[in-house]
Formats: C-alpha cells, structure tokens, sequence
C-alpha cells in the first residue's frame, strides 16, 4: 500500500524536559494548545509553557486539531473525551478554549502556528489529509511528533488511531441488504459516498462494496464533495430523477449528516414509503430517524476508547518514548509504510438496539432521544417502556 519515504528521524526535543520535571515529581504536566485561525492560545505546565516559546522547559505540550466543534461528533464527543484523558494522565494540567474548522487551509495556518509556538506534539484529525501533508512534514522537521486521528494525514506520522473503516462499511452493506429483504438480490440501490480527499471515504466504500458487489444493482454511486449534505441532497435528488422514485430500492449514504440529506431528498420528492437508508456516527438526529422509520441503522464507533489512545499516543511520543505497547498493529499511508496504528471496533445500530448500545453506553438518554413528537414512535419501539 504504502510507498515509503526516506526522512530523518523525530528529534524527541522533550525527553530531557519530561524526565527532570515531571517524571522526577512523579505528576507528568501536559498542556492542551489549541489553535484558531488567527492564532494559538496554549497554557503551560511542568513550570513553564510548552515547547520553545513559553517560560520554561520543561512541559510537554499538546496540541489538539478537530475538523468541527459545536453540535458535531467532534464536537460533541471527541473533544472531551481527548480532554478528560489528558487531564487524568496530568491532573494538573490547564485546559485551554477549543476551536475548531472545517476549512483545509484555516488547519493548515493552525498547524503552522503551533509549530511556531514549539508544541511537542500534536493530535491532528485532518480535513484534507494529502493537503495536510506538507504541514505533518513541517512539524516532522521541527521534531514534533504527529498522531493521526479519525483519519490518517500524509507524510511522516507517528501514530494513527480510528475505526477499522473496512469493517464499518461491511456493517453498512450487511444491514442494508437485510433490510431490502427479498430485493436484497437484484434490487437497485444508490450509494452516497463521502469525499474523496479523505481516505476514510474509500476505506467505507471498499469494506461496503464487498457485501454488495454481485448481489444489487449499483443505480448511481456519488463522491460527495467534502462530506457535504447539501451536495447529498443534489445528488440524490438527482438520482431520484434519473432511476424514477420508486425504483431505489435502498441508500448506501455514508454517514448521518449524508443519510439526513437522502431521506430530505426522498421527502422533497414525495417518496413512500422510504426505502431503508444507513449512516455512520449515532448522531442524535440519526438515532431519532431510526426511531421514526426513516432511517434504518448507524454505525456506532465508542469514542472513548479512540480519545483514550490519541491522548496515551501522544503523551508517550511527547516523552521520547515509543508506541509499541499502545498500537495494535501497523498501516500504512500513500506516503508512509508501518504506522503503529490501533484500529477499533464499531457497532451497528437499528431500532431494535438502540437502547442497549446509544443509551446504555450513556451516548444519550431516552428523553433526548424520545422528544414529544417521537413519544408514539418510541413506545411502538419499547424504549420507554
């Protein structure tokens, strides 16, 4: 898979540092430095800030990059997460305000701050991971060490953490021909695929095509661009058009804010009944489509054992040390062979599990999920009872 390059080592600048201060208090001192698009905004600790820019010199730094904030996964769930754990692996260690983008270049401008301002480390869910390449080998240069999250960036990577994206797309093709039933073989399906500068897009679309291909007829398959509803939305309204409403027989969308477009699309258009539809994120909105019929299933990944491992990746290589004993196993990018990489488990999700996996693992409560409007529906699927 992966090509190989030939670069020089990751110069581990906080080795010294981390062994005389915090490991000889016994209390490792870790900074959490995030970045907006105009700036960076980093506490430090061990006794000064992180990296060559602060007062002192003795503090791992870590910076933290996430493609959204707010009201999206990352938002919602990844970032405290990765939080919590830095906090529990240095309890004395100030967190700093979060920001967050969804625009390449503005993540860009942030790496490239925090190259600047000398963090040791950093945990980089990339937006565009090839358009990210020469900013993963400015921090390489630097001697700051780069963990790859959700989505592996090129160039010189030292760890990787997501979901097995093979598996998440096996997930998604088996619950959808279960749920055509007896079009499962010759029926017509579409596929809503996402964007194809990120790799994880084809990841899901391989792992899905290896249940589908031979058994359904594959109507019109999109790239959306840059994970886009709105552009979900065109397309499928699109194929609506072009295979005729009632001949689509099932949506390969691949993840919830894609499949909220598909089932937008098929209302606009005034198809009933919907044809089963799936997603990837257990958003809420997606969890209360399940629940009203109008999407079949999610692919649930538990975001804590991810935050977990992104925050001991990155506290080891800030401390020279190696990641052998946190990876799984290896993968490899376009650029860069054998990558310790932990590749997790997810978890299908329908109506008909919702309250064992979303609810039990505390993801949300049954009034989120149950609003007025979904009481009926709810009860019809047991999860008030």
């Amino acid at each position: 898979m992966g090509l190989g390059v030939s670069l020089p080592p990751v110069k581990r600048r906080s080795v010294t540092r981390a062994s005389r201060a915090c490991h000889a208090s016994h209390a490792s001192r870790v900074s959490l430095a995030v970045v907006t698009a105009v700036g960076l905004a980093m506490t430090g600790a061990c006794g000064g800030g992180g990296g060559g820019g602060g007062s002192g010199d003795n503090s791992i730094s870590v910076g933290l990059l996430l493609p959204g904030g707010g009201v999206s996964r990352f938002g919602q769930f990844d970032r405290p997460l990765i939080e919590k754990r830095l906090k529990g692996l240095c309890p004395d260690c100030p967190a700093t305000a979060f920001a967050a983008t969804a625009e390449p270049a503005v993540q860009r401008q942030q790496i490239e701050a925090m190259i600047t301002r000398g963090v040791d480390v950093l945990i980089v869910a990339a937006i565009d991971p090839e358009a990210l390449r020469s900013s993963v080998e400015s921090a390489h240069r630097a001697g700051i060490p780069v963990v790859a999250y959700d989505r592996l960036a090129q160039g010189p990577i030292s760890g990787y953490v997501t979901f097995d994206g093979a598996t998440i797309g096996r997930l998604q093709g088996e619950a959808l021909l279960k749920a055509m039933g007896t079009k499962a073989h010759g029926g017509q399906i579409v596929m809503m695929n996402g964007a194809t500068v990120d790799p994880n897009a084809g990841w899901f679309k391989r792992g899905a095509l290896s249940v589908l291909k031979g058994k359904v007829k594959i109507g019109k398959s999109y790239d959306t661009v840059g994970w886009r509803p709105e552009n979900a939305y065109v397309n499928m309204t699109g194929a609506i058009a072009a295979l005729g409403a009632g001949k689509i027989d099932g949506v390969l969308a691949a993840n919830d804010s894609l499949a909220g477009a598909v089932v937008s699309a098929f209302n606009s258009s005034a198809v009933k009944p919907l044809p089963p539809v799936t997603g990837q994120d257990a958003d809420l909105v997606a969890a209360q489509r399940i629940v009203k019929g109008e999407q079949y299933m999610t692919v649930y990944k538990p975001y804590k054992p991810a935050a977990d491992a992104a925050a001991e990746m990155a506290i080891a290589l800030g401390r020279g040390e190696s990641v052998d004993s946190i990876a799984t196993g290896t993968v490899d990018s376009a650029t860069t062979k054998d990558i310790p990489a932990v590749l997790l488990p997810s978890v299908s999700v329908t109506v008909n599990n919702i309250k064992d996996t979303l609810v039990k693992d505390g993801l949300y409560t049954i009034a989120q999920i149950c609003t007025p409007k979904l009481r009926s529906a709810c009860d019809q699927a047991g999860l008030t009872r």
